[in-house]
């Protein structure tokens, strides 16, 4: 329930500001703007909130979020549609909803991830270094110097 709630969301938000920048200003059919969300919805709620944002943070799942809906929205309205350039309205489109993402994977990791078990925890390294490693400071190697 709560995946569908948060697909819900993230469809209507992706859904209105598609409809704003490209069916006011490129007039694009309320099929393709439907189709266009649908499929940026799906994509990007598998790829941007279920698997990029558990393993970092909101800024690179925005950020992945803004890559992953401009390759969608451009390349499906070049596409679906006739007019002649979609570049720069894709470009404000995928802004527009990078910009709802940035709120919405506040959502996300409050209300859907929250009590996760399978999530992946944040990868966090540590290097370590030794005498050991170095071969003049091994005993064995002191008496060749």
């Amino acid at each position: 329930m709560r995946h569908l709630r948060a697909l819900l969301i993230k469809f209507i938000a992706s859904f209105a500001i598609l409809y704003i920048v490209l069916g006011f200003v490129d007039d694009v059919s309320f099929r393709d703007i439907f189709t266009i969300s649908l499929v940026l919805t799906v994509v990007a709620y598998a790829l941007g909130d279920l698997t990029i944002l558990p393993r970092t943070n909101n800024t690179v799942a925005t950020v992945s979020d803004f890559v992953l809906a401009f390759a969608v929205i451009w390349s499906m309205s070049e596409t679906m549609t006739y007019q002649e350039n979609t570049f720069f309205n894709s470009f404000i489109a995928s802004l527009g909803i990078a910009i709802v993402e940035y709120f919405y994977h506040k959502y996300v990791s409050r209300e859907v991830l929250k009590n996760r078990s399978d999530a992946p925890n944040r990868m966090q390294f540590q290097t370590e270094a030794s005498e050991e490693i170095s071969p003049h400071t091994r005993p064995e190697n002191r008496d060749k110097e």
